[in-house]
């Protein structure tokens, strides 16, 4: 594995064009109550939206063993496993997966966020910052994201990033009980460096464009 600079745990901070610091970082102990609560009240919000297994029901594990297992395969090289938090409050989780290193040096990004702190960009510039952070620090060469094609408002997030789409992938993942299509985009670090479209990272891409 050639992690570059891949290091945990790590946080990162963007000061949104509202004023509102948005951080992502680990989950903590002390995130336990917040973190249930938001996740409880969020329930039937996310269901179509998330990953299941084939044959199996959604288990449910403890809050402690979830961050070890998290916090292990982040230190592994595995995932960056980040929540997003605005101005002290956990809104979400913004992801890194399925990290490959080698010949690949590549990732796969996906989040989930609270209902209630939709419409705000928050995952927008919580996903620029995860991809600027695997592309231009933690040693990555490529980000990518698929997307639901009936999920309009994740398709917002990255059509706000102008990342290039690349084509749906049939059955590309297994989620709310069955295999989905996926519209998938990538970002490649040429695409943040001179001469990319978003040169300098995708924070400062949006920030050129207000």
């Amino acid at each position: 594995m050639n992690e570059g600079g891949w290091r945990w745990p790590v946080s990162r901070r963007t000061v949104l064009p509202s004023g509102q610091l948005l951080t992502l970082r680990p989950l903590e102990r002390a995130d336990r109550a917040a973190w249930t609560e938001v996740r409880r009240r969020n329930r039937a919000w996310l269901a179509p939206w998330e990953a299941t297994v084939p044959g199996e029901r959604a288990g449910r594990t403890t809050y402690p063993r979830l961050r070890r297992s998290l916090d292990r395969a982040a230190r592994d090289g595995l995932m960056l496993p980040f929540v997003v938090d605005v101005d002290g409050a956990l809104v979400g989780q913004m992801q890194l997966f399925d990290v490959l290193w080698g010949s690949r040096a590549s990732g796969w990004a996906g989040y989930w966020l609270d209902e209630g702190s939709t419409g705000r960009g928050y995952a927008t510039w919580a996903l620029a910052t995860l991809v600027d952070h695997a592309l231009l620090a933690a040693g990555l060469h490529r980000v990518d994201v698929g997307v639901r094609p009936e999920n309009t408002t994740s398709l917002a997030v990255v059509q706000r990033l102008a990342m290039p789409e690349e084509g749906v992938r049939r059955e590309l993942m297994h989620v709310d009980g069955g295999w989905r299509d996926h519209r998938c985009f990538a970002v490649v670090a040429a695409d943040l460096a001179p001469g990319g479209y978003a040169a300098g990272g995708l924070v400062e891409h949006l920030r050129r464009r207000g």
